[in-house]
């Protein structure tokens, strides 16, 4: 991997990092017109880091080849307008070859989904990230870290195996046992990304984050920039403006352990007209009672 190549990557997970959702048709299928239309939508509103096949995409219901469909039509979609950071996860050989696609069709990064198995060790997740880093060593490779116990130790092990780890979207919601994840890690090493969006970027920045994921951005682009901006300049009664804006949002994404994280973001989206607010199982559609008071935020919001 070229040290400019290294940089740019980097300078992008530095930023907002949207995850666009997969809209569905009426026939139940990726509704590719409107997946592109809102990948413009966030192009043209300043966003320049995108996560397709992300939790807010809902990878874990999209098939395999609408996984593949997902990546190609982004990378497509974007050209050179943004950097690409594709979601890869499931077993080694399922990443491994996700990865590789997502290699082919122009990624620079791939963000690999916390596995999903009932015995995770911590030296088994340095190899299943090694497996999938090593497959790819020109893209640069973000482990999504939910799990609580991992140690910091560990990802700089991951690190010293694998120089194309460069970044991690840490979703842990623990700002104390952030800010010494990192500093074990390597706070300098890594660009550490707040894999919990807006709600946790202020805490998480004041503690060595320099980028935030997010879903809201898919309806309010202008909204999370704003915030980011705030951040960069230190200004945290700033970012907690914004925060207060955005508070209802995503509490009603988070009530029920995230529930209807996604099912919000597409509430919102359709009540806008901008895609139809289909989720598919095991998420589900907004209680008619909660629809009105989505599209009441959404509204207030600039957009």
């Amino acid at each position: 991997m070229s040290s400019v190549a290294f940089e740019t990557q980097r300078a992008a997970l530095a930023d907002v990092v949207a995850i666009p959702v997969t809209p569905f048709a009426e026939d139940g299928g990726v509704d590719q017109d409107a997946h592109r239309a809102l990948l413009r939508r966030l192009l043209d509103g300043g966003v320049r880091t995108l996560t397709p096949n992300g939790n807010t995409g809902e990878f874990y219901a999209l098939a395999p080849e609408e996984r593949r469909l997902v990546t190609e039509s982004t990378l497509d979609e974007v050209g050179g307008r943004a950097v690409v950071l594709v979601g890869v996860g499931h077993d080694v050989a399922t990443a491994v070859s996700a990865a590789r696609h997502a290699r082919e069709h122009g990624a620079q990064m791939v963000m690999v989904h916390q596995p999903v198995h009932p015995y995770v060790s911590q030296s088994g997740w340095v190899d299943y990230h090694r497996a999938i880093a090593a497959s790819v060593p020109e893209l640069g490779v973000v482990p999504y870290v939910r799990n609580a116990q991992l140690s910091g130790a560990r990802l700089a092990e991951l690190a010293d195996a694998c120089p194309n780890v460069v970044g991690v979207k840490y979703a842990v919601p623990d700002a104390a046992k952030f800010a010494a994840f990192a500093r074990d890690a390597g706070l300098d090493r890594f660009v550490w990304v707040a894999g919990l969006a807006e709600p946790y970027a202020p805490s998480y920045f004041s503690a060595g984050a320099t980028g935030f994921t997010s879903g809201l951005v898919n309806v309010a682009p202008a909204v999370s920039l704003n915030m980011i901006e705030a951040l960069r300049a230190g200004d945290y009664p700033a970012a907690m403006k914004v925060w207060e804006q955005i508070r209802r949002f995503e509490e009603l994404r988070a009530a029920n352990g995230s529930a209807d994280n996604v099912t919000v973001v597409k509430e919102a989206l359709a009540s806008l007209g901008l895609c139809r607010r289909d989720v598919r199982p095991p998420s589900r559609q907004l209680p008619e009672a909660e629809r009105a008071e989505v599209a009441a935020i959404a509204a207030g919001w600039p957009l």
